[in-house]
């Protein structure tokens, strides 16, 4: 039996880690393969950053520097987590694509709202900007409808806030979120199509999902499960409790100035991205569970056709 839960613990990458490497060499050869694609996902992070101060005028001038100090951190994050041999924070990072579909639809976002936001600071907007705006707005009208999330939005800010102010949180929060929920389906149909997340290569637990020890206690597929169906709850709640959340804040304090776009941009891709990442990281749970179900079940199959468990 012991063999057997070995055997099991193995399959589903839930083991303790093991070097499958005769020595140190080979480990940082593979270091050093992995250090081209990590820098080229922190040159990508560093462009994302910058794109709205890239595109806006800032209200500050201490700003550009703030934020490439922000993106430089950021990037510098990216980079030892996607070299290293195994990561602390980020998850999924040998799993693609799961990261780069969250990232790609935050892209979007971004370059779509600062597009259409520097349009309504410059006093001659371009046809370019003009043909992102008249779609963004379309959008963000079509998605405003009552008790909606981006209704919700709009009712948080004050009542003194002005019209143009309120039109460009609508088309933001608009696109953002539709945004999401593309990456969000997106991401399903890859995960039906590609059997995400294992393909040719064995999953493994440990690397994967750093946050998760799966030797903390109790059954490994019941935990994830159970953490699965709280991403899934928070992730479909949280687009309706942000903008109640800041709406009693500004109660006690003064409220953010979407006067500045930059601010606005990054409060509303805060709000539409983070509940999608949750409803992701919720799928993606469920299924490792159900993976590493499947596994131990043919593992016990296996077992009992070569009369290794008890009658």
């Amino acid at each position: 039996m012991r063999q057997l839960a070995l055997k099991s613990r193995d399959i589903d990458g839930t083991g303790e880690r093991q070097s499958i490497v005769p020595g140190r060499n080979e480990g940082k050869f593979a270091v050093y393969q992995r250090l081209p694609g990590a820098i080229a996902r922190g040159l990508f992070v560093i462009l994302l950053i910058i794109l709205p101060s890239a595109f806006l005028p800032s209200s500050s001038g201490d700003a550009r520097v703030v934020v490439m100090l922000v993106a430089l951190f950021a990037a510098i994050f990216t980079i030892a987590e996607y070299s290293s041999q195994s990561p602390s924070l980020i998850e999924f990072r040998d799993a693609p694509p799961y990261n780069r579909v969250r990232f790609i639809a935050l892209f979007i976002a971004i370059f779509a709202m600062s597009v259409i936001l520097s349009g309504d600071a410059s006093h001659t907007p371009s046809t370019f900007v003009m043909f992102f705006d008249v779609i963004g707005e379309r959008i963000g009208a079509s998605i405003d409808f009552p008790y909606s999330p981006v209704r919700l939005m709009l009712v948080m800010m004050p009542n003194d806030t002005s019209p143009e102010i309120m039109s460009s949180l609508r088309t933001a929060a608009g696109l953002s979120y539709l945004a999401s929920l593309v990456s969000l389906l997106v991401f399903i149909i890859l995960l039906r199509m590609r059997a995400w997340p294992r393909r040719s290569k064995t999953f493994n637990v440990w690397v994967n999902l750093p946050t998760f020890d799966p030797a903390a206690g109790g059954d490994v597929v019941d935990r994830l499960n159970r953490d699965s169906l709280v991403n899934l709850m928070l992730g479909f709640l949280l687009p309706f409790i942000i903008p109640a959340m800041l709406k009693v804040a500004w109660t006690f304090t003064n409220p953010l100035s979407f006067e500045d776009p930059q601010t606005l941009i990054w409060v509303v891709a805060i709000w539409a991205f983070l509940p999608a990442s949750l409803l992701m990281r919720g799928v993606a749970l469920s299924r490792v569970a159900g993976m590493i179900h499947v596994q131990r079940k043919k593992a016990y199959a296996a077992a009992a056709a070569e009369g290794m468990l008890p009658i």
